[in-house]
């Protein structure tokens, strides 16, 4: 049998013959990034054969890397099927987390600590309690030691905060990729993904694994003790959510799409591999519908969204985009499938928000172009803040057309130091952002699907419920990527109205700030548990016309 090496894991494997490297690197337990599962449609499963490349086979032409990396000795690992020994190397996910730009902050509101996990000392031990009743006990006074974690779930990134639940403070806050997006980068493919056995356990195994990583980072660098963290919270989508507790996800790929999970419960912390106080608890939120989930109910919380006088527009844009309309009180709520664009996924040059990342973009008058990076180095791609400034400003100047094709520059009108950055890239048009970056059509196809998706659920949902533009006093724009948006490209590339411009506000990460809320304040799980149960929510599929609309809504216009 073929044995494959990997590095720098320097981790082996035998492989029968004919296996993909991808396969075969899933065997060992090494992580390679292959958000299509291996269809060889994404492009990110790129390894560096260092030994071995004869005794490679490409099993699809269709999909390879280009002819210059296949010269340097690249290959996608999916379709490389192994006939013989090889050495390889890998990205790590260490190197991915470490240069990942992550927002982990969030508007809030004002509330009182009131721990669901309290402790009573008696002289010789200390009784460790959960909402009164008795979950353990302590030697000595431990009565100053109550800890807890607001963990945000997210179908691409993961934020985990350490917070003294005694003083509500929070300690320190991490952020890593989400590892099960290196195997199914949206929700529906994770679904499918995760509705076998083998397939959740891998889900579940490796999302648990990097959350006790995290946690062990956050206890290092504050010298907390994990047995003194008691309870955490989980926010993130049903989907996210559903796979942590290791439940099957299979209900929510299909007709009628009931949840398994409703939240509004604990689970044991150690039955559920989160290597706490042995007695810890997860607290689930409670679960609007099974793709509006805790990460709304969170963000609903944390932006008090129930209490608001007016009608606010919440939108929560991400790989999953997930609105709310709020009325004088009254929720209704929806969710669409964004896609991976706006994670720069699925795009030529697209890349996650890490260091060389075009983050901001602006063109000047006479055509001069602005470009700011992550970490402020030598551009290298596109992430997804970027990604939606290229295409705003594009359209705003003309180079790209209401209907998304490249414009000649003969016919555009629009400076010529402009014209001169439209090239053919593949035999097509493509617009150069900088050196060796460049949008293609195929680009601009992506972010027109991802903001068609997101346009059409907030045109759906202000249909449904009979509101105007001119109705809504406000629009929240939660999310990590969403915090990273200009207000501008939101309007030039139309994902939403003209109407709005006036009326944006960036909340950020509503989804973990929410989760601390409910960490620190009790009587927050009832009020959003009763909630939940009158959220009206509008399935898109069932409303008339839906089609045509999500047609209409990927006009740039």
């Amino acid at each position: 049998m073929p044995r494959i090496t990997f590095l720098p894991d320097n981790v082996s494997v035998s492989a029968e013959q004919g296996a993909s490297l991808l396969t075969a690197a899933r065997s060992a337990g090494v992580v390679i990034e292959a958000p299509c599962d291996g269809m060889g449609t994404c492009g990110k499963c790129k390894v560096r054969v260092i030994e071995g490349l004869d005794a490679l086979v490409i099993t699809d032409d269709r999909h390879k890397v280009s002819g210059e990396e296949s010269a340097d000795g690249f290959a996608l690992a999916c379709q490389a099927a192994v006939h013989g020994d090889v050495t390889v190397e890998t990205v790590s996910t260490e190197k991915h987390n470490k240069t990942l730009k992550i927002l982990s902050d969030g508007h809030s509101f004002s509330y009182d600590t009131v721990n669901y996990i309290t402790k009573v000392f008696d002289g010789g031990k200390t009784s460790v309690l959960a909402d009164g009743a008795v979950i353990g006990t302590e030697d000595g006074d431990t009565t100053d030691k109550n800890y807890g974690l607001a963990i945000d779930i997210g179908t691409t990134t993961l934020v985990c905060a350490l917070i003294d639940a005694l003083t509500g403070e929070e300690l320190d806050s991490i952020s890593a990729l989400n590892p099960q997006s290196l195997h199914a980068q949206d929700v529906l493919t994770r679904i499918k993904f995760a509705s076998n056995p083998d397939g959740l356990k891998e889900m579940y195994e490796i999302i648990t694994k990097q959350f006790r990583g995290m946690i062990s980072e956050l206890c290092e660098k504050t010298g907390v003790k994990r047995k003194f963290i008691y309870e955490a919270v989980y926010s993130g989508n049903t989907t996210m959510i559903t796979l942590a507790a290791n439940a099957d996800p299979a209900s929510l790929g299909k007709y009628p799409y009931i949840p398994k999970l409703l939240g509004g419960n604990h689970i044991g912390a150690p039955e559920y591999g989160l290597d706490i106080s042995p007695f810890g608890l997860i607290y689930l939120p409670p679960v609007i519908s099974a793709y509006v989930g805790p990460d709304i109910t969170s963000g609903v919380l944390a932006a008090r969204l129930h209490e608001r006088k007016g009608t606010t527009l919440f939108i929560d844009i991400g790989t999953n985009g997930e609105m709310v309309i709020a009325r004088d009180g009254s929720l209704s709520a929806t969710s669409t499938a964004a896609g991976p664009a706006f994670e720069g996924m699925n795009i030529t040059n697209g890349m996650r928000a890490g260091v060389g990342a075009i983050e901001y973009f602006s063109i000047g008058e006479n055509g001069e172009i602005e470009i700011r990076t992550i970490g402020g180095a030598a551009p290298v791609g596109i992430c997804g803040s970027g990604l939606f400034d290229i295409v705003g400003e594009l359209v705003r100047v003309g180079v790209i057309g209401a209907n998304g094709k490249f414009v000649p520059p003969e016919k555009g009108g629009y400076p010529a130091a402009l014209g001169e950055r439209v090239v053919s890239f593949g035999g097509k048009p493509a617009f150069l952002v900088a050196d060796g970056v460049y949008l293609t059509q195929s680009d601009v196809r992506q972010v027109q699907l991802a903001k068609g998706a997101v346009r059409s659920g907030v045109e759906a949902l202000l249909i449904s419920e009979k509101v105007g533009y001119d109705d809504v006093t406000a629009v929240q724009i939660a999310g990590s990527f969403g915090y990273h948006l200009q207000a501008k490209s939101l309007i030039n590339i139309a994902i939403l109205p003209r109407d709005f411009e006036d009326r944006i506000e960036f909340v950020g990460n509503t989804s973990k700030s929410g989760g601390k809320a409910f960490l620190l304040n009790m009587p927050c799980r009832a009020e959003m548990e009763k909630l939940v149960k009158n959220v009206n929510c509008v399935e898109l599929a069932n409303q008339e016309g839906f089609d045509r609309l999500f047609v209409k809504s990927m006009s740039f216009s």
